[in-house]
């Protein structure tokens, strides 16, 4: 293997992933940093060309890309999720679109110094929001329902018909003369919509297809994954054979009709996607913002810097609040959705190879096309990203950031433990099927769900609430595992707890599987029978303070204590488990939510 490839491997595998963890760490726009990583490696530092370095490859490699991408983007295209946002989602993918295009295409003409033909092409491009940027900002910013759902469908819905858009105008732009409407309605036209409607129709069919296999066990569970993944790359080959941009409509379709057929065991493999998505958005920014060169950032001007200004704070809001007059939406809404509008991917690559055509075609102005681009592409980037959470949080679009517990099984303790919690001031949600075991953490005015956590509604419904923690705390030890594994992709596996099942089944290689399960809160001996036994006998969760003189005691065995979270209001929550491996002494003015014996809460002590 030569040296270029191991320094390529390296620089983009390597550098993206650490990027990405570093975004997570300190709470970044993971797309910022792969943005900037790009810049160094290529116009900066000039160590990656990759479309030197892979040749003809390149740009075909990077389309298959983002047909997986729009393909895991429809994945997440439920339309039960249209009842809320139903109206929002269509003004801003039917009703949005054609006037951004003018608008567009306006500032294009006047700020940005194009010719009509190319100003309308600008104006095409920067019609659409990419999944590949939006998706990965809303991973991490806990935004409300709807108005996720606004940003999301936009996005993924956008993403084909602007491409498709895009090559509606430049295939009228590269007419012959002689060529007028009759060609235009006579054979462009025509040919768009037919095969627009070819690939929906093998997007659907597809999806009926691999229905049909799986519900009569015709798939083996190990090649689900990469049949799916092969169906939608040869939809987006089939379906660019008939049409540039009609690809990405034959994939997005795929998944939208895959997670709306309901097929059982799809969650499973829309994870699995998740991730390789994570990876292949990761790789790509790197490598498109490395293929640029310094030759065509010499391209920006002042007149470009005014056309990005106006694209931002004109083009989009205005276009947004002209789609959305008379409808339901807030004005807190209009304005969130009027200013976030990051493009990416499929922005820069339809730009790239349209303004080269329009370029040699002889139109004047076709070269600040891809430059204009880019500067709204990365501009949009930056302040979208850094943006996105506090605006959103200003607007009150935003769920807590403060971290929550969410408790499934209302009983005695479970009960007092919420109530407990609550009333140190922490977020907390006891969730159960039965409305009678509730009314007691109801009337403590502790937020309550009565729903089924394992049913589609009940997962729904817990993800829209701002949960980080959770304790499975029922009798039945099986049934908390099923809930903990059922749960752990959304909270994540080292945050979801459930009461022991008891010593003999915490056994390593004997016992419940630790993939099976939760974490075991608490010790193992603190078994769901033991607990109501204690609560029984008067014992009760109170809220501890820790002070210089308590705080070595309160976790040791001799403070006849069961310390079972450490509390900072507002920072951080901790649940105490015997499978961590060094359990940290809690810090004094944080507080222990701990079961009490009633000779010590009699008395008074230190319980409050």
């Amino acid at each position: 293997m030569s040296n270029s490839v191991l320094v390529f491997l390296f620089c983009v595998l390597g550098g993206s992933m650490l990027a990405q963890w570093t975004a997570w760490r300190f709470r970044l726009p993971a797309i910022v940093l792969l943005f900037s990583l790009g810049l160094l490696y290529g116009p900066a530092l000039e160590i990656l060309h990759p479309s030197v370095m892979i040749g003809s490859a390149f740009h075909p490699l990077v389309s298959l890309a983002v047909a997986l991408i729009v393909f895991e983007g429809g994945l997440v295209l439920d339309f039960r999720q249209l009842k809320e946002a139903g109206e929002g989602v269509i003004r801003l993918t039917l009703v949005a679109l054609p006037i951004n295009l003018i608008l567009g295409s306006m500032a294009a003409h006047y700020i940005g110094g194009m010719g009509w033909g190319p100003a309308f092409l600008f104006g095409s491009i920067i019609v659409v929001t990419g999944p590949t940027v939006v998706l990965p900002l809303l991973r991490n910013a806990k935004l409300h329902p709807k108005v996720a759902a606004f940003l999301r469908w936009e996005a993924i819905v956008n993403d084909p018909v602007g491409a498709i858009l895009a090559t509606l105008v430049l295939e009228v732009l590269l007419m012959r003369p002689g060529e007028g409407s009759g060609t235009f309605f006579g054979f462009i036209l025509p040919h768009m919509l037919a095969s627009a409607g070819l690939t929906i129709g093998l997007g659907i069919g597809a999806a009926l297809g691999v229905r049909w296999l799986l519900v009569r066990d015709l798939m083996p569970e190990v090649l689900k994954s990469s049949i799916l993944i092969t169906i939608a790359l040869v939809l987006f080959a089939l379906g660019t054979l008939t049409m540039d941009g009609a690809g990405l409509i034959a994939s997005t379709t795929f998944g939208m009709a895959l997670v709306n057929l309901r097929i059982p065991g799809m969650a499973e493999i829309q994870r699995m996607k998740e991730s390789l998505v994570v990876l292949i958005v990761s790789v790509l920014f790197v490598l498109l913002t490395a293929d640029l060169q310094r030759a065509e950032l010499s391209n920006l001007s002042w007149s470009i810097g005014a056309l990005t200004l106006a694209v931002l704070f004109l083009v989009r809001p205005l276009g947004i609040f002209l789609a959305t007059m008379g409808s339901s939406l807030s004005w807190a809404e209009r304005i969130f959705v009027g200013w976030i509008a990051p493009r990416g991917i499929v922005a820069a690559a339809v730009a790239g190879i349209a303004g080269m055509r329009l370029q040699d075609a002889g139109y004047p102005g076709a070269g600040l096309v891809m430059p204009a681009v880019f500067a709204v592409i990365a501009s949009t980037m930056i302040l979208h990203g850094f943006s996105l959470r506090p605006l959103g949080r200003k607007l009150k679009l935003t769920l807590s950031d403060e971290q929550a517990l969410a408790i499934v099984g209302a009983n005695d303790w479970s009960t007092g433990l919420a109530i407990a919690v609550h009333q140190a001031g922490a977020p907390v949600l006891l969730v159960d099927n039965s409305r009678q075991d509730l009314q007691r953490a109801e009337k403590a005015g502790v937020p309550v769900l009565r729903a089924e956590v394992l049913s589609e509604e009940g997962a729904e419904s817990l993800e829209e609430r701002p949960g980080d923690y959770l304790i499975a705390a029922t009798p039945d030890a099986i049934y908390n595992g099923l809930v903990c594994a059922h749960l752990a992709p959304h909270f994540g596996r080292q945050r979801v707890y459930q009461v022991s099942p008891g010593i003999a089944r915490l056994d390593l290689y004997r016992g419940l599987s630790r993939d099976a399960r939760g974490k075991v809160m608490g010790e193992p001996a603190w078994n769901f029978t033991l607990l109501d036994t204690l609560i029984r006998e008067g014992w009760q969760f109170r809220s501890v303070e820790v002070t210089a003189d308590n705080q070595a005691s309160l976790l040791h065995e001799s403070s006849n204590l069961l310390v079972f979270l450490v509390l900072q209001k507002g920072i951080s929550m901790t649940i105490v488990s015997a499978e961590d491996e060094a359990p940290s002494q809690p810090d004094v003015g944080q507080c222990v939510i701990a079961l009490v014996p009633p000779e010590r809460d009699k008395s008074g002590g230190e319980a409050h």
